[in-house]
């Protein structure tokens, strides 16, 4: 089992996280912010991975950390439970409609961080919860998972829907880039023989 539990605390926020990669999509979720629960929520069940968040953060100021903070632990953990990448498929996409909404997300088990972050959101907020985080969000697992992500929303006119889209359209790339190559049994899917 491709696990990994990490703990981060910092004078904005003390985060306890648990993940399984090769789950059922179990989520336990209770990070302060529910718009985030409900996301990560569908990362969990889409990706097909066992998610444990706790996390308090200095939600009195604004979401802002907690939220960073969180897609840094979860990238931490995700870089130690991938392992050494071997066997694996390396890229993984998935586009995911929810009504008037699409979304499409690339990622490549690269080793190297980078982002293009392609969303032009209808409304700047979702409830109480600010657009703008989720890309921060992404930027922190990103930079910690050591991958390179590619999302872009190609449409919609309700914000909800756009970031669910986004959210259920990574976990399943992530579930096909995690995912065994029954061809490259033990091989680590570069020229270069590292990732």
């Amino acid at each position: 089992m491709r696990q990994a539990q990490v703990n981060r605390n910092t004078l904005e926020t003390q985060i306890s996280l648990n993940v399984s990669l090769d789950g059922t999509g179990k989520a336990i979720l209770d990070t302060g912010v529910p718009f985030l629960d409900h996301m990560l929520d569908q990362v969990a069940r889409h990706g097909m991975v066992d998610l444990e968040i706790s996390a308090k953060g200095d939600l009195h100021i604004d979401a802002h950390h907690t939220v960073e903070d969180i897609g840094i632990t979860l990238g931490q953990a995700f870089m130690q439970a991938i392992g050494d990448k071997k066997g694996l498929r390396r890229y993984g996409h998935a586009y995911v409609p929810l009504d008037e909404a699409l979304s499409r997300v690339v990622v490549d088990l690269s080793g190297r961080p980078g982002m293009e972050f392609n969303v032009e959101f209808v409304r700047a907020r979702i409830g109480d919860f600010d657009v703008d985080l989720i890309a921060e969000f992404f930027r922190g697992f990103v930079n910690h998972a050591l991958v390179t992500l590619h999302i872009d929303n190609l449409s919609g006119g309700n914000a909800h829907h756009q970031a669910e889209t986004i959210f259920k359209a990574f976990g399943r790339a992530l579930r096909m880039a995690m995912e065994s190559d029954p061809r490259a049994s033990g091989m680590i899917p570069s020229t270069k023989g590292s990732l």
